[in-house]
C-alpha cells in the first residue's frame, strides 16, 4: 500500500481523531501533507474549534526544548556560551549561596541537557497542577533559583528525571550569553535562516519565554527543522552540535536514549527525535533521508493520533 494511502485509511478508520497536522518529507521535499480540524488551545488558554492548515500556528509544547537544544549548539560556536562540560552553577553567579553546597557545585551543563541533574522533580501530574513541577516553576517568584534550590535526590548524572526546569536553565544561558531574549535569537540565528517567517514563544509572568514548552509553529516548520538536523545542519548549527546532540547519552527503555534535549531511537528503526505533549513529534529517520512532523490535539492525553500517523508513515522503512 503507497504511503498516502496508509495514512488515508488510518485517518478514514478514525485512529486519528485529534490529528491537526501531517507534513512528511524525503530527501528534502514534501511527499505527502494533512491537515485537520478540531478544539485546540495554546497552552491552558482554550482557542476553541480550529480548522488547521499549512499557515495554523500550532502549540508544540516540549518540541520548544529540541529547539532550545539547537539555540545553545549556535550559542556555544559563537563562544557565546560555556561548553556542556563547564559548571552549572558558574554561569548563575546570582545564586552563590546555592553554589556553597558541594554537591550542587559538581553540577555541570551537561547535567541539564541531559535532564540528569538528579534533583527532585515531577512532571506527572496533568500540566493545569501546580503539583507540576513545571508549572510551579512558572508561579515562582523566580524561575531559575526555583530550579537550582531543588533537592539533590540522586546523584547527577546516572538517570534522566523528565525536568522542564533543565531546559529553563539553557534558555537562560543563551539569553545571558548572547544578550538578547531566546524569541528573537531564535528568529535571526536560526528561524529566518530556516525561511521560517510568523512564530509566537509564549512569555511567564517574569517576560521571559517559556524554554520548555511556549512554541507555536506550523508542521512545516517542524518538518523545516527537522530536515535541518538530518541535513547535518546546514551550516546554520555547526555539524559538530547535530553529531553530539545525535548520539545516545542516557537510556530511557531498550529502543531509545536521550541525548541533548532530543530522543534517539536506537532499535530497529534509528532516528532522532522531539516530542511534546499532545502528540506533537518531529521524527528523523535518518537511513530513508525521511522526516516526519506531527501535530496533535490529545493534550495530557495518550498520543494516539500521532503515534497512528507516525506508523502508518514509517511502515516497512
Amino acid at each position: 500500500m503507497a504511503l498516502a494511502d496508509r495514512v488515508d485509511a488510518v485517518l478514514r478508520e478514525g485512529k486519528a481523531p485529534n490529528l491537526h497536522g501531517l507534513v512528511v518529507v524525503e530527501n528534502g521535499q514534501i511527499i505527502l501533507e494533512r491537515y485537520g480540524a478540531g478544539q485546540d488551545v495554546k497552552l491552558n488558554e482554550p482557542l476553541g474549534h480550529v480548522t488547521f492548515g499549512p499557515d495554523t500556528l500550532h502549540d508544540v509544547r516540549s518540541v520548544t526544548k529540541s529547539v532550545v537544544s539547537l539555540l545553545y549548539g549556535i550559542a556555544l560556536a559563537e563562544k557565546l556560551v560555556a561548553p556542556p562540560e563547564e559548571g552549572l552553577l558558574a554561569q548563575f553567579p546570582e545564586y552563590q549561596d546555592l553554589a556553597a553546597d558541594p554537591q550542587r557545585a559538581r553540577l555541570t551543563i551537561e547535567h541539564a541537557l541531559t535532564m540528569t541533574l538528579g534533583m527532585e522533580w515531577d512532571e506527572s501530574v496533568p500540566y493545569t497542577s501546580t503539583a507540576n513541577s513545571e508549572l510551579a516553576m512558572e508561579y515562582a517568584p523566580d524561575r531559575y533559583r526555583f530550579v537550582l534550590e531543588r533537592p539533590i535526590v540522586e546523584e547527577p548524572g546516572r538517570r534522566r528525571i523528565y525536568s522542564g526546569g533543565a531546559t529553563a536553565l539553557i534558555g537562560r544561558i543563551i539569553v545571558k550569553g548572547t544578550g538578547r531574549s531566546l524569541a528573537e535569537f531564535a528568529r535571526t540565528a536560526l528561524f529566518e535562516p530556516l525561511g521560517i517567517g510568523a512564530f509566537e514563544w509564549s512569555q511567564g509572568d517574569d517576560g521571559d519565554e517559556m524554554a520548555a514548552a511556549g512554541l507555536r509553529l506550523t508542521p512545516r516548520d517542524l518538518a523545516a527543522i527537522g530536515t535541518l538536523v538530518l541535513d547535518g545542519g546546514r551550516g546554520i548549527v555547526p555539524r559538530s552540535w547535530i553529531e553530539e546532540l545525535s548520539r545516545p547519552r542516557v537510556k530511557i527503555d531498550d529502543r531509545s536514549h536521550y541525548s541533548y534535549q532530543w530522543y534517539v531511537g536506537t532499535g530497529e528503526r534509528p532516528s532522532i527525535a522531539a516530542h511534546g505533549n499532545g502528540g506533537q513529534v518531529i521524527h528523523v529517520a535518518p537511513e530513508r533521508g525521511l522526516v516526519v512532523a506531527v501535530t496533535a490535539g490529545e493534550y495530557n492525553l495518550e498520543q494516539l493520533s500521532s503515534a497512528a500517523v507516525l506508523d502508518a508513515v514509517l511502515e516497512g522503512v
